[in-house]
């Protein structure tokens, strides 16, 4: 009782001092539990901001991989095809829907097969991508979801509107002669200018070997990269014309993935390197490395990769985000020290004689540090608590005006807070302290 009738003195006598103390934790509190709580969430906004910009894994035949991996890419980043080389391996379209049905299912946000075909387009030949445009398909679980290469390529600009992947040819129609009619496609800018200047609304004639079909151009596209040069079309229109029924040779997969840190790496290399626990660890996590492996267990023959672009981008942006934040919050705490342990020395130099009173009446040095302790560590965690609440909104004004969304706090950054908050006040305890520990009570009470 009588500890607690000090404190509640003190502040009455130095009030001023006292809410600078508070401020001054209120401001360090404010910026390190916005800073960190950005920190702890920031991985998952950048990986959906990222996801924005196309696929981040692609699946192809084994044999074409091997072939990718010995004599460099034979498919550009974005999927059209060398115009020297053709595919020399494919999987089945109809496979391509159990990629919904691995364990991060859900964190597959859409995907599209593609079959890559050389072909002439009006007598001049140029790469033809056949492809799902925007495709519903039904999941033997029940689950209905839609897909295509328009959430994959949201950057680009059309003239015109999309295509639309329609219901292929009429039942045993399966000559490719054109006799259901044009079908819905997109042409590149670059192409388009090729073919004299095609406008949207025209149509164009698409010929493999002896086959042919007429495609209505329904939008023309700018990519900003090689697809700009291609021609899209619905798979089944360039299978039938290809004679490949049911075949791809690539897939493009848009995933939410966590950032890659060693066990990923290494798990990369080589899964069965991994121990049990590591295993299991590495499985369990969105990885994308995990989720690849993942994909070529649901379907057959096939192997996929991470773009290495994208991931070596954002585990760099996400190192030197976090790395930003965390030094922010480390110069707030060490100038909330350097300011506390000012005011408590002007404090205590105010209050010496106070301080040589009691210990002249049998306080101990102990008895005295912790009361001192007691009144800035109460004055500080009020300060705290409202920076932490000041903290919490200033997140989330962060999150929307950067990323678009919510900061999501986890309790975890109130903890780490609060503790590096603790230590702060200790630190700037201790020249308080000393100075406390020096007092002689005879010298100060005598003026000397």
């Amino acid at each position: 009782m009588f500890l607690i009738r000090m404190i509640v003195r003190s502040f009455s006598r130095q009030f001023g001092r006292r809410i600078l103390i508070a401020v001054t934790f209120c401001l360090s509190a404010c910026v390190a539990v916005a800073m960190l709580g950005v920190v702890f969430d920031v991985g998952d906004k950048l990986n959906a901001e990222l996801s924005t910009y196309g696929s981040n894994i692609t699946v192809q035949p084994k044999s074409d991989a091997v072939v990718s991996d010995l004599y460099g890419s034979q498919v550009s980043s974005t999927g059209v095809q060398d115009q020297a080389s053709q595919p020399t391996a494919y999987l089945k379209e109809s496979d391509v829907p159990r990629i919904k049905t691995i364990f991060w299912a859900y964190n597959i946000t859409d995907f599209a097969p593609q079959l890559n075909v050389r072909a002439d387009v009006d007598k001049v030949g140029t790469p033809v991508v056949g492809t799902w445009f925007k495709k519903d398909i039904h999941l033997d679980s029940g689950e209905d979801t839609t897909v295509g290469v328009r959430g994959l390529r949201s950057w680009w600009k059309v003239q015109g509107a999309w295509a639309k992947d329609g219901t292929g040819p009429r039942t045993g129609d399966a000559s490719g002669s054109g006799d259901q009619g044009p079908v819905q496609g997109m042409m590149g800018k670059d192409l388009a200018a090729r073919l004299g200047g095609k406008q949207v609304g025209d149509t164009v004639d698409l010929k493999v070997g002896e086959r042919n079909q007429q495609v209505k151009v329904v939008g023309i596209f700018d990519s900003g990269d090689a697809d700009s040069s291609a021609l899209y079309v619905p798979t089944w229109a360039l299978q039938t014309v290809a004679g490949l029924p049911d075949q791809i040779d690539r897939v493009e997969v848009k995933a939410l993935t966590t950032p890659e840190n060693d066990l990923a790496r290494k798990a990369a290399r080589n899964p069965a390197a991994l121990s049990q626990d590591e295993w299991e660890t590495w499985y369990c996590t969105a990885y994308p490395s995990a989720i690849a492996y993942q994909i070529e267990e649901a379907i057959p023959g096939s192997v996929a990769k991470q773009v290495r672009q994208v991931a070596a981008l954002q585990g760099d942006v996400l190192q030197k985000t976090q790395a930003v934040m965390i030094l922010m919050t480390v110069l707030s705490l060490l100038a909330a020290a350097i300011a506390v342990a000012n005011l408590m020395a002007a404090s205590i130099s105010e209050r010496s004689a106070e301080f040589a009173l009691l210990k002249a009446l049998g306080a101990t040095d102990g008895a005295v540090s912790r009361l001192v302790l007691a009144e800035t560590a109460l004055i500080s965690l009020v300060g705290a608590l409202v920076g932490a609440v000041l903290g919490s909104g200033v997140a989330q004004i962060v999150g929307h005006v950067v990323f678009g969304s919510g900061i999501t706090m986890r309790p975890m950054v109130f903890v780490l807070v609060f503790v590096l908050l603790a230590l702060t006040v200790l630190i700037a305890s201790i020249s308080s302290i000393r100075s406390i520990l020096r007092l002689r009570p005879a010298e100060v009470l005598h003026g000397r």
